[in-house]
């Protein structure tokens, strides 16, 4: 029994394949983005100075501007020359080679680890752009969302075997009175590999379904830019989707705080140590792979839209909480509730682009989700850092002010109609 209904001529292995994407590329952002890497970088690298959550903050901000120009280029190359798979190739083995770099960042080298975060970053932020753009290849319009969580529930599994791995590391490594400055950099070594490892089943068994379209007269750049202003000018035909759009900006502007910063938080807020906010991490991964599935279950049944209001609702509880929390309990609390939070909320926003997207133009529409993921991305974070650089280190009002974000997006969802952009969209897909 197969965990979704796959579309025509697609084989349940690959469909696997395709999500176990999820599950290599999560070590990724578990271990150097959330847990692990970013806390080293403030403490060790930039040596625990008052700008040193700024400058991580502005150092994502930085790979995620420069996905934003190119990601329309991306798109726009994967659908006219149907190049998604060798793109995707490209995007894993740089992110492999640049994270297993990081091993060399140690205090001091700031400007080195800057410039490897920020290629590293590039490569797996355009990875995440292409798998998703396979999504709608792969599943019929009903069975999105299901696919979607199986796909993000796998991908936290992932993100738990690295970090155990990596924990399991730190551990010994603690236990031969090595410090954080010996321990960390062989972290970046285990993630790199398995990420390499995990990612195989992805680069050998997926298939690309597209087929080249005619070459156009414009240059590549001038084509790609052009297709994105087509797409703005024509926003009346596809309102649902832009509006969603605006609002995954909003919301995702929170989560992607909350995932580059969360290590950090727990440490220089809570007081916990390296371990403490892997153990911590570790358990956020199952219950995020629970939420991924669960939510993914029922949210063809419940509604796209539903489903992520209600996952707004979530965020906005758990930013409270850990504002209030000032015991390692309650915080354990609100990190497990945020767990539930995004594995859902991410599934969700993937699977409804995917349903609102018309037929020939998915990659390109995933290109679209991709720069309001990575300009959330710039949003969150940076707002975060700056909270805390100019509040002289008050992580409790940064993720306050920064909590903000999820009520805004839950203000724009109001007025998205699932049902209504789905027709539009299957419109624009018909011939003629």
């Amino acid at each position: 029994m197969t965990p979704s209904q796959p579309a025509e001529e697609v084989r349940p292995r690959e469909v696997f394949a395709w999500a176990m994407y999820d599950f290599a590329n999560s070590g990724y952002t578990t271990v150097v983005i959330t847990a692990v890497f970013n806390a080293y970088f403030v403490a060790v690298v930039a040596g625990d100075a008052p700008w040193a959550t700024l400058a991580w903050t502005l150092t994502l901000a930085v790979s995620y501007a420069a996905v934003m120009v190119t990601a329309p280029i991306v798109g726009a190359y994967a659908d006219r020359h149907a190049t998604k798979k060798k793109l995707l190739v490209v995007s894993t083995l740089g992110c492999v080679a640049c994270t297993a770099a990081l091993a060399t960042a140690g205090p001091g080298a700031l400007a080195l680890t800057c410039v490897l975060v920020v290629a590293s970053n590039f490569f797996f932020s355009t990875g995440e752009n292409l798998i998703a753009a396979f999504l709608p290849e792969l599943a019929k319009g009903k069975s999105l969302g299901k696919v979607s969580g199986w796909g993000w529930g796998l991908g936290y599994v992932g993100g738990l075997v690295s970090l155990g791995a990596s924990l399991a590391y730190v551990t010994a490594a603690q236990g031969r009175g090595e410090t954080a400055a010996q321990f960390v950099p062989v972290t970046m070594l285990i993630t790199a590999a398995l990420f390499l490892l995990a990612s195989l089943p992805t680069l050998l068994v997926l298939k690309e379904r597209a087929v080249p379209q005619p070459l156009a007269a414009r240059t590549l750049a001038a084509e790609a830019f052009g297709r994105v202003l087509d797409t703005v000018r024509h926003a009346a035909r596809f309102a649902d989707l832009a509006r969603f759009l605006v609002c995954l900006v909003c919301y995702q502007a929170g989560v992607q705080a909350v995932v580059a910063l969360a290590a950090i938080y727990a440490e220089q807020a809570m007081g916990f140590t390296t371990k403490d906010s892997i153990t911590l991490i570790l358990a956020v991964n199952v219950t995020a792979a629970l939420g991924a599935v669960a939510f993914g279950q029922v949210q063809d049944r419940l509604g796209h839209v539903r489903t992520i209001a209600l996952t707004l609702v979530g965020w906005i509880a758990t930013v409270a909480l850990a504002w209030w929390a000032t015991d390692r309990t309650a915080f354990w609390v609100a990190a497990n509730l945020a767990g539930l939070c995004l594995g859902a909320s991410q599934s969700a926003g993937r699977a409804l682009v995917g349903y609102l997207s018309p037929r020939d133009r998915r990659a390109e529409f995933f290109g679209l989700w991709g720069l309001a993921v990575k300009l959330s991305s710039i949003l969150g974070p940076v707002t975060y850092g700056l909270a805390s650089w100019l509040s002289q280190g008050n992580h409790r009002l940064a993720i306050l002010i920064t909590g903000a974000y999820f009520v805004a997006g839950l203000a724009v969802l109001v007025g998205v109609d699932a049902r209504r952009g789905r027709r539009a969209a299957l419109r624009a897909s018909r011939p003629g």
